[in-house]
């Protein structure tokens, strides 16, 4: 990308200064003007394409409703706070502590 030369904003400039800003959107067909992306422009294309979100763990994570009653939910928060965690996390580690317990029977 081009380094531009900062410019003042546009409701300070004159006519002439603005609409010498502005001139690249008066073309027409500028699609004309385009060409094949470098493969670092393509890399960087990708990357911002690529949907935001958490970084995959295992085989990724699935969303999933659970009921849970009130205060135990509000107890689990509370804890999982204490310990600096996210209250999936602790459920998370619930659930492996529980299924490996019961794997070990």
């Amino acid at each position: 990308m081009k380094e531009q030369k900062p410019r003042k904003p546009y409701w300070e400039m004159t006519k002439e200064e603005l609409a010498e800003a502005t001139a690249e959107f008066d073309q027409e067909f500028i699609g004309d003007t385009f060409h094949e992306l470098s493969p670092e422009d393509m890399a960087q294309w990708e990357r911002a394409k690529r949907k935001l979100g958490r970084p995959v763990k295992g085989r990724g994570a699935k969303v999933i409703a659970v009921s849970v009653e009130r205060a135990l939910l509000a107890r689990s928060d509370r804890y999982a706070r204490k310990l600096g965690v996210t209250r999936s996390a602790l459920i998370a580690q619930g659930l492996e502590a529980v299924l490996n317990h019961r794997h070990k029977e």
